[in-house]
């Protein structure tokens, strides 16, 4: 038996303007990934429940990094040694969350990584490149923050509709 997810309104239809629109539905999405994890206990959270193996906190876990790398490394150009960057990965390249990490832990570090991406793009134009030195040794590889943004927001799509499956398979729960 399915039982729908408390619905979530998508952004506004009328919104035009394509950066505000980026930054509205990577907020949505935002939300959506963390309310598609409510109701699930501490078990749920680490089981993995298609071939791949990977866990709903481990994804948790994956998109604060892909956070990072975007923002912080990549759009920033903050130092990150590269086996810092891929933070993410255990020993076997899979997503991993070490032990002693809770899932409030992990919620509370994805909460806080999405508050400073926020920060970092705030006010910034889209057009603008990312800087050296960070993620990106020269400005020809340096993407704009309108292709940060679009590129984050599909891995956001992308992901949250792999989590629509697993919580089906979980708990019967569907919807936004």
């Amino acid at each position: 038996m399915t039982m729908p997810l408390p619905p979530a309104g998508e952004p506004p239809h009328t919104l035009g303007d394509l950066r505000e629109l980026a930054d509205t539905y990577l907020d949505y999405y935002r939300a959506a990934l963390l309310r598609k994890l409510d109701g699930l206990d501490e078990t749920e959270l680490r089981t993995g429940r298609v071939p791949s193996g990977w866990t709903p906190l481990e994804l948790v876990r994956h998109l604060t990094w892909v956070e990072a790398r975007w923002f912080r490394w990549g759009f920033e150009g903050e130092a990150m040694p590269p086996e810092r960057a891929w933070g993410d990965r255990g020993p076997d390249g899979r997503w991993h969350v070490p032990e002693g990490e809770t899932a409030e832990s992990v919620r509370a570090a994805f909460t806080a990584q999405c508050e400073r991406s926020r920060e970092i793009a705030s006010g910034v134009p889209s057009g603008q490149r990312a800087r050296t030195g960070g993620r990106f040794a020269a400005e020809a590889d340096a993407p704009t923050l309108g292709w940060i943004l679009f590129h984050v927001l599909q891995e956001y799509a992308r992901h949250v509709g792999q989590l629509d499956v697993v919580r089906e398979l979980a708990d019967g729960a569907t919807g936004e």
